[in-house]
């Protein structure tokens, strides 16, 4: 989708949500990008299900507070209360993790892969599976796009985090190795 579709879409998704009185009647705004049960199937944007919750509410805030800028998250966010985003990361954090493809991956790219989250110490901040902890964000099963997408930009500092300990981690890691990076933390078992 275009910017400019996801903006008319995350409005009127908006609107809809204004008059929902469940969580569960609300995070189906969330649900048009982001997939049933937080599983996405939209190229390029992140599956929400099983994410962290302190991770998730640290995210739904900088989109609140523009400190993250992308136009249809800023628009959503914006009316949140400091409640409805605790109540939105715990809610995320109870969905069902994503599922690894059912394509086990070409084992030489696997292995290339693997080595490079040992190599860069991915498992260190993200836990040997990849499930994240506390306000470090699950990637285990992520979708390929989106991770390879969100380390090139911590690489070329077009992505800031609340800290600045992944554009330290993906300043050393050379561009052509994002996309095993991506394949493998995609594929993890």
């Amino acid at each position: 989708m275009q910017r400019t579709t996801m903006a008319v879409v995350a409005f009127a998704l908006v609107a809809a949500s204004a008059s929902a009185e469940t969580l569960e009647e609300r995070f189906v705004t969330c649900q048009g990008c982001h997939g049933e049960k937080g599983q996405s199937e939209t190229e390029n944007t992140p599956s929400l299900g099983g994410q962290q919750a302190p991770y998730a509410l640290i995210q739904l805030f900088m989109f609140r507070e523009k400190l993250r800028t992308f136009e249809p998250m800023n628009d959503l966010a914006k009316a949140l209360t400091d409640d409805d985003l605790r109540d939105f990361s715990d809610y995320i954090a109870k969905l069902p993790k994503p599922a690894p493809p059912a394509d086990a991956g070409e084992p030489a790219r696997m292995q290339r892969g693997q080595a490079l989250a040992k190599q860069y110490l991915c498992n260190t901040c993200h836990n040997g599976d990849f499930s994240g902890k506390e306000n470090v964000p699950r990637i285990a099963n992520q979708r390929e796009d989106y991770l390879a997408k969100t380390l090139g930009e911590y690489k070329d500092n077009s992505r800031h985090g609340y800290d600045g300990s992944m554009a330290d981690v993906m300043g050393a890691v050379p561009q052509e190795q994002i996309a095993d990076l991506a394949y493998f933390i995609a594929r993890v078992r």
